[in-house]
């Protein structure tokens, strides 16, 4: 009871999201769907948005930049002797009221680079949204085509199971008839245990990853919904110098450091324009007073101020320019480095997708040898010339093999899919550029 009690908490969150999260009702779900329910749901995306909005918001109202500071204000004063005279006194006459209205209005030659400065911002927001949104899709389709791989797995250890239940009754029959021993029926029996809890464990793998799947796409899994979709590998022949040439622009990192860089050459004309070109300051008051409600005043001031301190070493400002210009070398620093970063991501995936075709092609080779293994010993075993347990590893290499060439497709299509990402394009396209066809 205590156990429970400590882990109430848990159990209440657990049915919480299962009642807030709808449960997909249909009984199946393409790639497409599955992408667009995650997209709509990510929380991130969520936060990439609002910031998007903002960022928007402050572009499209670049005039607030020259808007003048309007100040409206009212005041109520009461004046009286306190000791001279009569003393204090309260006079309705002797109460004033004023009010008054400034604009004041600031213009300095850094306005157009805050301007510009703003822009880039709402720009490099719009293509954070992009990239965040491929990589969703990019991890999406991973796990997708992951859970496709586990149930073609499933597939095949209920074919395992199968074939293990067909050799115990086998030999259970040849038992009675005296053909093999209890030793025979003992081992077929083992072999199909152990194939039964294989295909359970793999049944509750699968079911614990289908519903954490289903979570990231804001769903609650239902044991009835199912995956519609096929790993097609395909072969991919490309040259990494020529990819680097013409996708390396297209790079979101790429993109993002060169608008930094534009960014920072904005705010550092803006710091040197605002701290060193001359300011000029127009403001405007209007006063009027109970005293004398037909005498208003309104006057008007133009200040041209010119900042030396800017121009003076070491000084405040001067530094603060130093700073910006400091910030634009950086951003060009962090252009050469995303670029080598990416150069050697791209080489480094295509020299793996060559290398990984012939780990397809040797897991291919293997499980038709496997499978020619197993059918000449199962054949033998029935003539009663090879043992039990011979034709048992040969089952469990046919297992493997075939387990093998499933992780090495589905590890191949992964270097797809992360080469895509790499280059910034669709991983169909990339299949269609680049794509030979299968050996």
């Amino acid at each position: 009871m205590g156990a429970f009690l400590r882990k109430k908490p848990v159990f209440l969150a657990t049915l919480l999201l299962c009642f807030c999260l709808p449960v997909y009702s249909q009984a199946v779900l393409t790639l497409d769907d599955a992408v667009k329910r995650a997209v709509e749901y990510n929380l991130n995306l969520q936060k990439y948005q609002i910031d998007l909005a903002a960022s928007g918001y402050s572009e499209r109202n670049l005039w607030s930049e020259i808007f003048p500071t309007i100040n409206a204000s009212a005041s109520a004063s009461y004046a009286s002797p306190l000791f001279s005279g009569e003393g204090f006194v309260f006079n309705e006459n002797l109460m004033e009221y004023r009010t008054s209205v400034g604009i004041n209005l600031g213009l300095n030659a850094g306005i157009p680079y805050a301007s510009r400065s703003i822009r880039l911002a709402h720009q490099a927001n719009i293509l954070r949204y992009e990239d965040a949104e491929n990589q969703l899709s990019i991890l999406v389709t991973k796990r997708f085509y992951s859970l496709v791989a586990e149930k073609n797995n499933l597939l095949l250890l209920e074919e395992i199971q199968n074939l293990a239940q067909g050799q115990f009754n086998r030999s259970n029959v040849s038992f009675s008839r005296g053909l093999v021993g209890e030793l025979s029926v003992t081992q077929s029996r083992l072999a199909m245990e152990n194939a039964r809890y294989n295909l359970s464990a793999a049944k509750i793998a699968y079911e614990n990853n289908m519903t954490e799947f289903f979570a990231m796409l804001g769903m609650t899994y239902n044991a009835d919904a199912a995956l519609s979709g096929e790993v097609v590998i395909i072969k991919i022949e490309a040259d990494a110098e020529a990819l680097i040439n013409d996708y390396l622009h297209l790079r979101p990192d790429i993109v993002r450091s060169k608008q930094e860089i534009e960014r920072q050459k904005a705010v550092h004309m803006q710091t040197a324009m605002q701290s060193r070109a001359p300011n000029l300051n127009l403001s405007f008051n209007w006063n009027s007073s109970s005293f004398d409600p037909f005498a208003d005043r309104f006057s008007g001031t133009a200040t041209l101020s010119i900042p030396v301190d800017p121009w003076i070493p070491g000084t405040v400002r001067h530094q603060a320019i130093s700073r910006a210009s400091s910030s634009l070398e950086k951003a060009k620093l962090d252009l050469k480095m995303a670029e080598d970063s990416a150069k050697m991501q791209i080489r480094s995936l295509s020299a793996l997708l060559r290398n990984s075709w012939d780990s397809i092609l040797i897991a291919r080779l293997s499980l038709t040898a496997a499978q020619r293994s197993y059918q000449l010993t199962e054949q033998g075993f029935n003539r009663g010339t090879v043992e039990l347990l011979t034709l048992q590893d040969a089952r469990n290499n046919l297992a493997n093999a075939r387990q093998r060439l499933m992780q090495t497709e589905l590890s191949y299509f992964n270097m797809i899919l992360d080469l895509s990402a790499a280059l910034n394009i669709d991983w169909n396209n990339l299949i269609q550029t680049y794509g030979v066809g299968s050996e």
